[in-house]
């Protein structure tokens, strides 16, 4: 019953935010923060980690297809794949989870503690739309490209990796040729939207309905972070039966 109590309660709350805001001017503005915060703020986290997850993953299979009878154009191949499908989106998402997750949870929660939301409602001010929905709009937004910088970001790394084992660039490149699909890309774009959407929300949720002091706000945040990487997760199994 507790379940379907939350769940009903997330309902209400997206669906609260679908309001028309009061000014569209401030809306717009808080949007823009908001992407600069998520995006901007994350660029350089999720950039390292790309590079030597992508690097360790080329190492991993040179080490694997070393001595084999298999081309070694075919580590350019797996990197690519293994980036644009499932590393860039799932293991990125996962990192802004526990970054932005926290960072939203923790920023509502201070609101709802020190008043500043109950301020809001008494002057008029819906604060669902005004709080909540530019944090989704702007992830949902900016999430995606960031994404695309981490596999492009993961395969760099791995071509250059791969020189150890005595790969050429042009024998990494051809991998990367090799058997492309387009519509890999969009299954990598179509996680990213999900992704972005479900670690926003629930951010969102657990900060806005905080109850007590300081310490349910880090307790709220610690939900966040929790509860929107199991969301990513579940989510990608979802969709990888469902696109693959």
């Amino acid at each position: 019953m507790r379940f379907f109590y939350h769940l009903g309660r997330y309902v209400q709350m997206l669906g609260g935010m679908l309001g028309r805001p009061e000014s569209l001017r401030m809306y717009w503005r808080e949007v823009l923060r908001q992407m600069n915060n998520i995006g901007v703020g994350s660029l350089l986290i999720i950039s390292v980690i790309s590079v030597f997850v992508g690097a360790v993953t080329a190492i991993q299979f040179a080490y694997q297809l070393d001595g084999g009878r298999f081309p070694s154009y075919m580590i350019g191949f797996i990197v690519r794949d293994m980036m644009i499908i499932e590393l860039a989106p799932t293991l990125g998402c996962l990192v802004l989870a526990g970054k932005v997750g926290s960072n939203i949870a923790s920023e509502l929660g201070t609101m709802r503690i020190s008043e500043q939301i109950d301020a809001l409602e008494i002057m008029g001010v819906n604060s669902k739309a005004y709080l909540i929905a530019p944090k989704i709009l702007a992830a949902v937004c900016i999430v995606p490209p960031l994404i695309i910088i981490a596999a492009f970001l993961g395969i760099y790394g791995g071509s250059v990796a791969v020189e150890n084992f005595g790969i050429s660039p042009s024998q990494y490149q051809k991998g990367l040729r090799y058997m492309f699909l387009n519509f890999n890309v969009i299954i990598m774009i179509i996680k990213a939207f999900v992704f972005a959407f479900l670690i926003t929300s629930v951010a969102c949720y657990q900060g806005y309905y905080v109850k007590g002091g300081a310490i349910d706000i880090g307790k709220a945040s610690t939900r966040a972070v929790v509860f929107s990487s199991i969301l990513v997760v579940f989510a990608d199994y979802v969709l990888a039966l469902l696109l693959t």
